[in-house]
């Protein structure tokens, strides 16, 4: 252990755990919700996604109905994933067509 104060801290590569709460916009049959599901399966295929959950909401203390949850090994990992071509395109021509409100968290631990 070095003790001396004019030692550089190296950045612990940390995890990052990407959580979406959301509702889906009126009118969304059982068979589109199973499809928009599926859909979201697939993005699991895109190098970097590790511990993928999809979760339906429980509570009563907020409006959202279920849960996305992945986490990635670091920052990299997931800015790979955000802006890889087939998230991208699973949010233009899904998620904005049938998510009416959502809430979104990337987090690392402390």
């Amino acid at each position: 252990m070095n003790n001396n104060s004019n030692s550089q801290k190296v950045p612990l590569n940390k995890t990052i755990r990407h959580s979406v709460i959301f509702s889906f916009k009126a009118g969304m049959s059982d068979q589109d919700k199973r499809h928009f599901f599926d859909a979201v399966s697939k993005l699991t295929a895109i190098e970097g996604v590790r511990t993928f959950e999809i979760l339906k909401q429980t509570s009563v203390k907020n409006k959202y109905e279920f849960g996305i949850s992945m986490e990635f090994q670091n920052n990299e990992a997931y800015q790979y994933y955000n802006n890889h071509p087939d998230h991208v395109a699973f949010v233009q021509n899904i998620w904005l067509k049938q998510v009416e409100d959502f809430l979104e968290i990337d987090y690392e631990s402390l």
